[in-house]
């Protein structure tokens, strides 16, 4: 086992850990899925604390507007055009270097996701659209691998731990996902970091108990609301056996039956094209076909172009994030134009 290094001394020093519960973290493998306002505080929770191994899944660049409530992140990074699980990588490791984080650029979809989380002790949600969530949730009762929800919007903000066979899932609580335009987004509402925080926080909380093994999982579905102070638990008891995906063993979202290629994305006026199954992109020469329509830049990761028309950022797995629409009939249509069928 590996030993217990001296970063670790004031956690050890918390009894519900221990040095027992310090080696089991060491040794688990956590799959972060999402690296923005969520997922950035949750990889710096894990990260600090010694979670042997972190896989860092995000489809997403940085960009300036990230900077006020995405703590891994620097100017430097907005500059440099970096995929968010890139740059969190290079920042992580500079905080704990015997953590191997491990950064996955890729839209996380039915043909990846069981590749993705094999292995894993635990998912965190990092996310910012239900569709994915739904389709963690699929992934994460087929294969038994406990998983932890958040999501936050405004001053607001949710938590639940699945631990499948022993809690209720998400399909558990909310059937299906909620039809588009029913609830607030970020690019509405707005959002500020401390809700950010508290739920990251909580989601790390969850994930230590289950890599340690120590303390008791929430079994309820929290709810902050921090501007106005207030705190609520609904306790759920365990799986529903009119769940379909608890109690009927059906994972629709896993089988790709529901689910788009172009999705509105959270926070910002955007979309992602992305197509199933992921190709790939020959960049340099992508990028000296545009040039002839527009303005070009690019680095290893990923291609801007821009043009009156329009301002994308392509990424070697054919997926395009389309910024100044939330049309997604627009977007495939401007993909179309200048990515190709």
């Amino acid at each position: 086992m590996p030993e217990v290094d001296e970063r670790y001394v004031r956690q050890v020093q918390f009894p519900p850990i221990g040095p027992e519960g310090q080696r089991r973290l060491l040794e688990s493998t956590a799959v972060l899925i999402g690296c923005g306002a969520l997922g950035s505080t949750i990889a710096d929770g894990l990260v600090r604390a010694g979670v042997g191994r972190l896989v860092i899944v995000d489809r997403d660049f940085v960009e300036l507007n990230n900077l006020q409530r995405q703590m891994l992140f620097d100017e430097e990074d907005v500059l440099q055009q970096l995929p968010k699980a890139v740059a969190a990588a290079r920042h992580l490791r500079k905080v704990n270097s015997t953590v191997a984080v491990e950064p996955i650029v890729t839209d996380v979809h039915a043909g990846n996701v069981q590749d993705l989380i094999r292995g894993a002790d635990v998912v965190l949600d990092g996310t910012d659209n239900f569709e994915t969530r739904y389709l963690i949730n699929d992934a994460c009762v087929a294969a038994g691998i406990p998983w932890v929800y958040g999501g936050v919007v405004a001053a607001s903000g949710m938590s639940m731990t699945i631990l499948p066979g022993q809690s209720a899932c998400l399909r558990c609580v909310f059937r299906e996902p909620p039809p588009p335009g029913s609830l607030p987004t970020c690019d509405v509402a707005g959002i500020i970091s401390p809700i950010v925080r508290i739920i990251g926080g909580v989601e790390v909380s969850e994930a230590l108990k289950i890599l340690t093994g120590s303390g008791r999982p929430n079994r309820g579905l929290l709810s902050v609301e921090v501007w106005d102070l207030s705190f609520e638990v609904v306790e759920l008891g365990g799986p529903s056996p009119d769940c379909p995906t608890c109690g009927r063993g059906e994972y629709p979202f896993l089988r790709a039956e529901a689910g788009t290629v172009a999705i509105s994305l959270c926070g910002r006026s955007g979309v992602q094209v992305a197509p199933r199954p992921p190709v790939h992109l020959d960049l340099p020469a992508l990028a000296e076909r545009l040039r002839a329509v527009g303005q070009v830049t690019q680095n290893e990761f990923l291609l801007r172009f821009a043009n009156e028309e329009c301002d994308m950022a392509v990424f070697p797995d054919g997926r395009a994030i389309i910024k100044g629409t939330t049309d997604p009939a627009k977007a495939r249509t401007l993909y179309a134009r200048y990515i190709g069928g």
